[in-house]
C-alpha cells in the first residue's frame, strides 16, 4: 500500500533557516526576503516584532514589488515597503476586519496585533479617522447586525445576541438599549414580528 501527499506547487514550502529568521525577529535576514501571512493578508520583514505566524500560513517574497502584486499589505509596524502605509488606509483596513469578524472575540489587543500596529497608535488614530473608538465600533457593528436580524428574522434575543458576538444576553439587552433607546424585543415589535 502506497500512500501520496499533495503539495500545492504553487505555495513552496519556507525552509528551516528562513522560518527561523522569522521566529527571532533576526535583523540580518532584512533585505534578503520578506514574508507574506496568509491568514492577515499583510507583508513583513523578518526582523518585525509582530506575533510569529505559523509556518503554513508564510509565503515568501524577493521584493516588496512582488508581495503587492499578490495582493498582500505592507505591515504598519516594519515598513517593508520603507514607507508608511497611509493612516486612512490602515484604519480603512482595520473596519473591514471588524466588518466581516463582528461575531468574534474581538480586543484591541487583538486588532493591533491582526492590524500589526501598537494598541495605543491604532486606539488613537482609528478614533481620530472614524471618530469612535475600534471597541465602539465593534458594538455599533454588532448592534446594526443585531437589528438587521431582529426585523428579518423570528429568533430568540439570546440567540441573535450569540450570532453578533455577544454571547452574555443582559449585557446585550443593556448595550443594545443604550445604542437604539429601545429593548431588542420592544425593537422588533416595531417591525410587527412575531416571536
Amino acid at each position: 500500500m502506497s500512500f501520496s501527499v499533495e503539495v500545492e506547487s504553487s505555495m513552496p514550502l519556507i525552509q528551516e533557516k528562513d522560518y527561523l529568521a522569522i521566529l527571532m525577529n533576526d535583523t540580518s535576514f532584512d533585505g534578503k526576503f520578506l514574508y507574506a501571512v496568509r491568514t492577515t493578508g499583510i507583508f513583513c520583514r523578518p526582523s518585525c516584532k509582530s506575533k510569529p505566524p505559523k509556518r503554513s500560513n508564510v509565503t515568501l517574497f524577493a521584493t516588496a514589488q512582488e508581495a503587492l502584486e499578490e495582493n498582500y499589505r505592507p505591515c504598519k509596524r516594519c515598513k517593508p515597503t520603507g514607507s508608511r502605509l497611509p493612516d486612512q488606509e490602515w484604519i480603512d483596513q482595520v473596519t473591514a476586519y471588524i466588518d466581516i469578524h463582528y461575531n468574534e472575540p474581538l480586543t484591541l489587543d487583538h486588532l493591533a496585533e491582526v492590524s500589526h500596529g501598537s494598541p495605543y497608535h491604532l486606539h488613537r488614530t482609528f478614533s481620530r479617522i472614524v471618530g469612535v473608538t475600534p471597541m465602539g465600533y465593534v458594538q455599533e457593528t454588532r448592534i446594526n447586525h443585531a437589528k438587521q436580524l431582529l426585523e428579518q428574522t423570528q429568533q430568540s434575543v439570546s440567540s441573535i445576541g450569540h450570532l453578533v458576538g455577544m454571547n452574555n444576553t443582559p449585557y446585550f439587552i443593556t448595550l443594545f438599549k443604550q445604542k437604539t433607546g429601545l429593548t431588542p424585543q420592544f425593537y422588533r415589535q416595531t417591525f410587527d414580528i412575531q416571536i
